[in-house]
Parts: structure tokens; sequence; C-alpha cells
């Protein structure tokens, strides 16, 4: 215990040392949202993996989906990987940093007003943010709180609490710069974290081989009667792992605080560096984490679903292993939710600061009141979100993917589209964009509210925000045919950050002499 306690204790010390240290580069509006655009390419691979690869993932998704489709559920490291990190990178990187610096936008609201020449589009893409952000920062919480019981057998409440002031702390004092830094550092907690709890829980198990061929000797007929489905390529319900892989690989493209790392960005050789730098990232600790869930059913004999539900399925995976890894694990999914709770939290202040209260309810905000303001919000935000956290724990509302799966969904469903033609083709017409926002809303609150009577497939959260994101791709090129054209000049001015001429190296471009 004086071992787990001291590890916690420097862990936080070191992570609020940071925030202070930052505090003088989070002065300014740009600063303290984007670093001043000059983040190398570690730092920000790692913040959007950090962002990205949450307790949620660790403990929810891994514990639930890994218990569904057993070893097949790797498949969404795999599509986390490809889809939502190394596309993400190449197809929305670079046009993302040349067309925000252009436009002037620090926030994916901002982007819309500027992009599509309406002010209203940014108010509803911030109120938007506003509201599904809150429920996916709540459910960060839920995963530490398994893990914190068993490890220390401390009430959830105090321990939701300690977390989420002392992530506010280095938030509010180092802004951006400091959350990205923080990142970096509980990005590497991650990597050797994820990688000594698998081995050590298939050592538990006699090994991968032996782990393996005790997978495929589990049955449950209430799920599939094919023999060794548990171990089988695509495991016993290849549709529905499809909407997951959907949902958690193409979402992070519509994320405000997946997209908003790609604005921060140094430079042209950071971005390719970057790149490489976040798949990889993303193969180790989203790969790992599903592989890890993939054995949870080897555990059955301890784990009553009915009881504990799905967030207790990695929890007791890890309680046997010996307390120094135990005290690793407890810093790892602490690391992956402090991360991504700053991200979310500085995402959300920023929005409410600059895309509602500036100039619409406060007239003429100079710099340091607006970074003011969102510092205050980040108190309320943090202080909403651990209220939520603590009710629905409490009261048992939801597990921890239907809560991150509704927000998800709204979030990427609503903006995905959107902001990926925006970047790439100059048809898309305002009208589309308000059809994207409200189809994704509106289907995923009624999702939420009355989840029975949808079709049986789309009555999980997951597939229904899956469908959301597909649709809003057929959304926004359909309804610009049938609707009135952008205003050319409003699109003519946004792309003309790409046709600037810029002199690059001999080896990226061939040059004019013969």
């Amino acid at each position: 215990m004086f071992f787990k306690v001291t590890l916690l204790i420097l862990f936080f010390a070191l992570m609020v040392g940071i925030g202070f240290m930052y505090r003088h580069s989070s002065k300014d509006v740009s600063g303290f949202v984007l670093g001043g655009r000059s983040v190398g390419p570690w730092v920000t691979a790692f913040a959007y993996g950090t962002s990205y690869f949450s307790a949620v993932i660790f403990v929810g998704y891994a514990g639930q989906f890994g218990w569904k489709y057993g070893i097949a559920s790797t498949w969404i490291g795999i599509g986390n990987t490809l889809i939502g990190s190394l596309l993400a990178w190449v197809i929305l990187g670079r046009r993302t940093r040349i067309m925000s610096q252009h436009l002037g936008s620090a926030t994916m609201p901002q982007f819309f007003e500027a992009r599509f020449g309406s002010t209203a589009l940014k108010i509803a893409a911030s109120v938007i943010t506003f509201i599904f952000l809150i429920p996916y920062t709540a459910s960060l919480y839920n995963g530490l709180s398994r893990l914190f019981g068993m490890a220390f057998n401390i009430d959830y409440s105090i321990c939701v609490i300690v977390m989420a002031v002392l992530t506010g702390i280095y938030v509010i004092a180092g802004g951006y710069m400091a959350t990205a830094i923080n990142d970096f550092i509980q990005g590497i907690i991650m990597l050797f974290g994820i990688v000594a709890v698998i081995m050590a829980v298939l050592n538990s198990q006699g090994g991968f081989l032996a782990a393996l061929n005790g997978l495929a000797q589990v049955t449950d007929e209430t799920v599939s009667t094919a023999p060794g489905v548990f171990a089988s390529f695509f495991g016993p319900d290849p549709l529905n792992l499809l909407g997951v892989i959907i949902l958690t690989s193409l979402g992070t493209w519509g994320l405000p605080q997946m997209v908003q790392k790609f604005y921060a960005i140094k430079s042209e050789k950071s971005i390719s560096t970057g790149t490489i730098v976040s798949t990889v990232f993303a193969l180790i600790v989203a790969g790992g984490c599903y592989f890890l869930g993939g054995f949870g059913r080897l555990f059955s004999s301890q784990i009553d679903i009915a009881a504990g539900g799905y967030d207790s399925i990695i929890p007791t995976m890890l309680s046997g292993l010996p307390d120094f890894l135990i005290a690793i694990v407890v810093i790892l999914v602490l690391s992956a939710s402090m991360s991504t709770l700053s991200s979310l939290v500085l995402t959300s202040s920023s929005t409410m600061t600059l895309d509602l209260i500036k100039d619409h309810v406060i007239k003429d905000m100079d710099e340091k009141k607006q970074v003011f303001i969102m510092r205050a919000l980040i108190v309320v935000f943090i202080a909403i979100s651990v209220i939520i956290a603590i009710i629905q724990y409490k009261s048992n509302i939801t597990f921890i993917a239907q809560l991150m799966g509704v927000s998800w969904g709204a979030l990427a469903g609503a903006f995905l589209a959107p902001f990926l033609y925006g970047l790439y083709w100059k048809g898309a017409s305002r009208i589309s964009v308000w059809v994207s926002f409200i189809f994704s809303t509106v289907v995923m609150l009624a999702n939420m509210l009355v989840r029975s009577s949808f079709p049986t497939l789309l009555q999980s959260p997951i597939n229904a925000g899956a469908f959301c994101m597909i649709a809003g791709l057929i959304i926004i090129p359909v309804v610009s045919l049938f609707t009135p054209k952008p205003d050319q000049k409003v699109v003519d001015d946004a792309f003309a950050c790409y046709e600037e001429k810029v002199l690059v190296p001999q080896s990226e471009a061939l040059g004019e002499k013969e």
C-alpha cells in the first residue's frame, strides 16, 4: 500500500508541476487553446492518442466487447489504428492545419462559421458540443471506480473528486501546452503499462497459446452454438462488431477534441512524423486493450455480469496480479482518464467562450477576459461532470459504453461529414450542414429516450452512432445538389489557402528546370 500511495503522489505532483511550469504560455487565447500552433510531432501524436483512448476504452469497451466477441474484438483496436489514427492523420491532418490557420479558427464551431459563412452554424455546433461532451466527460470516471476500489478500497466519490480537481489545476494553470506535455508523459505510461498487463494476464493463464486454447473451449449457447466461436477470426457477431469498429474508428474524424489537435501542430514535417507515432501508439494501446479484453471469458467463474455489469470484467481480470502491477494499472488508467478529461474540458470551455459568449453575450472581450472565462468554465464543466458521474454510479443508470456511444454518435455524426467535405469539396451547401447537424442529434437523442421503438439493429447506441456517421457522408452531397449553392466568395476565400505557392525541397516535388 505504501508503494501504491507513493507512486500516486509522485504522479499527481508531476502533473500539477507541469501545469504551473507552462503557465507563461497560456496568457493569450492562442497559447491557452492551441499552444501557439507550435507543438511538435511527438507531443501532438501522444496528445491525439491519449485523448482518443481513456478508461472508457480500457475498462468499459475492452471488457464489454471482449466478452461479446472474444479475441475478434482485437479488430476494433486494428480499426482504431488504421482508420482512427493513420487515415485520420493522412486525410485530415495537413488540410486541417492549413485551412484552420487561414480562416483564423481555433475551434471546430469557428471553422464551420468561417468555412460556410454562417454565425448560426457556429452557435449550433457549440451547443451540440457542450451538450454531448458532458456525458462523455462523466463516463471517464466510471472506469476508475472499480480499479480504485480494488487497489485502495477508496470510496468512488472521493476518487472522482480528487482526479477531477488535480486535472483541473494543471489545465487551468498551463492550458494546451501543459495538457499536451502531460499527455506525452501519460502516453508513455500507457504504452509500457498495457504491455506489462497483457503479459501478466496471459502468463496467469499459462501463456498465449494456452489462453487461446482455453478461450476456444468456452461456450455460450445464448450467443452462438458454433464451437470455439470466441477464439475465431470474426467472433460470434460480425455485423455488430463492424458497428463498433466504425463508431470508435471513424468517429475520431468528427470529434472536436480530436480534430483540434491538428490545429496546433507545428509544421509539414511534424505531420509526417506525427502520423507514424500516432499509428504505432494506437496499435499498442488500442490493439492491446481489446486483445486483453478478448480473454475476459476465461475469468467467467469470477464475474457476475448481472450484478457487476461489463465494467467489472477488466478489474476482475487484473485483481489477481501482484501489487506492483496493480499500482501500474491504476496509474495507467489514471493517465488515460486524466489526459482525455483535460482535452474534453479544454475543448468545452474554449468552444463556449469563443463561440457562444464572445460577441453574443459579452461584447468587446479582450484576450485576458477570454482566457479568464475559459478557466472559469473549466471549473464549471468539471463540476458538472463529477456530479453526473456520482449520480450515475449511485443509481446505476447505464454502462460506460452506452454513455460514450451516445456522445460519440451525436458529435461525430453531426460534424464528421460537414468537416470532411468542408476541407475537400467546394460544393457543400450551408443547408446540407444544417441537415447533418439536426439528423444526428435527433437520432441519438431519440435512441437514448425511445430506444425500444428503433429497429433491432439500431437499438444499440453504438450502431445508431455508426449509422449517423455514414448517413452524414451521404446527406451532405445529396442535399447540396438540391439546395442553393454556397456563396462563391466564401468558398474561394476558404480554398485559397491550398493554392498559395510555397518552396519545398527537390525531394518533395519536381522542379521547373528540364
